[in-house]
């Protein structure tokens, strides 16, 4: 029996790279990586492949960047037309992009179960696209991963059923403990001039944010006020809006904000693990901050991860001021201090929980 794993980003390679190598083991050619193409770079793709020490995908559907709904349209014919004749026991996909989207409407559209890992989030805020995505994909899914208890609670609230909901926590956690080691060979720090625990992470890339220049500029104009030198690594799409904004010329040789190209999977590591904090609208990075034990300050309105709020993390939306004043609490507070505890997250055995039911799931189906 054959299963799917289906991508389009590259949080979704790193979340999804414990589950990869695990069921690899067991399915060999049985197993179908299916890349998308949403946020494909030949380069940086193969680059964070080579880095987690994952094959290659068996499968690119080439679907680049387009509106929402042509990208998810597109993504599900090809998905519709690579399944054709050949459709797996069971397809997975992670997160809340289009491609999960994607995953989740072909499979039912074809009666093929499908799993969720990361099911349950919600920001409650209908106006993201993400929200949609997730909301869409939990009711889809005939098993759903659940990286909290507080997601789990959403799943409840929302009358899933309740014997499709596992609580595994997020393989976000082992697959960043695991690739710390590796991290400490990168020599990012040397070449960008930094010294450890004395710079800021600075990453912006979801629409909300970067495809309006009042909320962009914003974040740039406070973090440009912090006393250590922030780093910016660019996505494409984000320095295509930064210069349609006329916001690159504006800020590229401020003295402490620095626009680099995008890192490979350990050097981005190693960069945001010795940082004093980060500034984000990522999620991936929200929860990785829990595991470098570092402070991080939100720049959006909401978010779908409140178990990091509090200890670890302020949400400040795209206020210069509400910004300004998260900075001072953390250095108050002990600035790139490590935080006590384990990260909210889970224990770094998601991956093998989520492996150990997926194998239950394609044994049962094998009996029958």
């Amino acid at each position: 029996m054959r299963i799917a794993i289906v991508f389009g980003t590259r949080p979704e390679i790193i979340k999804l790279s414990p589950i990869v190598k695990s069921l690899k083991k067991r399915y060999r050619k049985n197993l179908l990586l299916v890349h998308t193409g949403q946020h494909y770079s030949p380069s940086l793709s193969s680059v964070f492949l080579n880095e987690l020490a994952l094959p290659s995908p068996d499968l690119n559907l080439g679907v680049v960047e387009e509106s929402n709904g042509r990208q998810v349209d597109k993504m599900v014919s090809a998905l519709a037309r690579a399944f054709k004749g050949k459709e797996p026991a069971l397809v997975v996909a992670e997160g809340d992009t289009n491609s999960v989207l994607a995953a989740a409407l072909v499979s039912a559209k074809m009666g093929v179960p499908f799993a969720h890992v990361e099911a349950g989030l919600r920001s409650f805020d209908l106006n993201m696209p993400e929200e949609v995505n997730r909301i869409m994909a939990d009711h889809l899914a005939l098993l759903n991963f659940a990286p909290t208890k507080t997601a789990v609670g959403n799943l409840q609230a929302e009358g899933v059923d309740r014997k499709t909901i596992f609580l595994t926590g997020n393989p976000i956690v082992e697959a960043t403990t695991k690739n710390l080691h590796k991290a400490k060979k990168s020599r990012i720090l040397e070449r960008l001039s930094l010294e450890e625990g004395a710079y800021v992470v600075l990453t912006a890339h979801r629409q909300e944010t970067v495809d309006v220049k009042p909320r962009l500029k914003a974040v740039l104009s406070a973090v440009a006020k912090f006393k250590e030198p922030v780093i910016y690594p660019v996505h494409p799409r984000s320095l295509k809006m930064l210069k349609r904004f006329g916001l690159f010329n504006k800020f590229k040789n401020h003295s402490n904000l620095s626009f680099i190209e995008p890192l490979g999977y350990l050097d981005f590591l190693n960069l945001c693990s010795h940082s004093k904090l980060m500034v984000t609208d990522s999620g991936g990075i929200q929860e990785e901050a829990t595991i470098y034990k570092k402070p991080v300050i939100i720049v959006r309105n909401n978010t779908e991860r409140p178990e990091v709020l509090g200890r670890h993390g302020v949400l400040a939306g795209y206020s210069v001021k509400k910004i300004l004043e998260a900075y001072k609490q953390f250095n108050r507070s002990g600035g790139g201090k490590p935080f006590a505890g384990s990260s909210p997250f889970g224990d770094g055995k998601a991956g093998h929980r989520i492996v150990e039911r997926i194998n239950c799931f394609v044994d049962s189906v094998r009996q029958d």
